[in-house]
């Protein structure tokens, strides 16, 4: 593959806008276009933003034309204010673009979930990533990469507090040996690795990546 058109959704977050970064300064892609509620910081001239209302996807289906859509939406239920909005942003908007991305012709996807995602999982967070991982499995792209990640080593100025004390808490059975499978990943490896396996040698057609597989890639 070679002068691709990268979509992302979620650039704005610590994995998608580190995603973003490295997918500008890779040879590969000739265009990054990202659909987002607020303007990117970052400029580059291979980058397009598209400033969205994802409650109205109607009104900008037909831009999301590409090789590969990136998906890293997600929110915490304290920023969100319900269980409702959380859903929406967790699930229904993610939905909805993948949807409208396969309907188009997109080639790929890539989507950020969660560790322990399951649909039966009686915790929420869990359990909507769990339905959203099922759901887009049935879409019709050629490829589709889920990711699995714990906790995130984000950059200092995007770390959650829960994480920061669950990421301390992980590093220090870590030293000692235990807990290996469950260390922080840093977003910049998540990106890379999210990046790669677009190139991989052809397999299945449908990939979920715990945290040992995606260090293993």
């Amino acid at each position: 593959m070679s002068e691709l058109t990268a979509l992302v959704i979620g650039a704005t977050g610590a994995t998608g806008s580190e995603l973003v970064n490295q997918l500008l300064e890779d040879n590969r892609f000739n265009s990054v276009v990202v659909f987002s509620r607020r303007p990117l910081v970052v400029k580059h001239a291979k980058l397009t933003t598209h400033i969205v209302d994802f409650d109205n996807p109607q009104s900008w289906a037909h831009l999301v034309k590409g090789d590969v859509l990136y998906s890293a939406l997600a929110t915490t239920l304290k920023q969100a204010g319900s269980q409702k909005e959380q859903y929406k942003i967790d699930y229904t908007y993610q939905y909805q673009t993948a949807e409208t991305a396969a309907a188009n012709g997109v080639g790929a996807y890539v989507l950020v979930s969660a560790m322990g995602a399951s649909a039966n999982s009686w915790l929420f967070y869990p359990r909507i990533k769990g339905q959203l991982d099922n759901a887009v499995a049935t879409l019709p792209f050629k490829q589709i990469h889920i990711f699995r990640p714990g906790f995130l080593r984000r950059q200092p100025d995007k770390i959650r507090p829960m994480e920061k004390l669950g990421i301390a808490i992980f590093d220090a059975f870590n030293k000692v040996g235990l807990f290996k499978s469950q260390k922080a990943l840093p977003v910049e490896i998540l990106a890379q690795k999210m990046i790669s396996v677009l190139f991989k040698p052809a397999g299945s057609q449908f990939q979920v990546y715990s945290l040992d597989s995606i260090f293993d890639l």
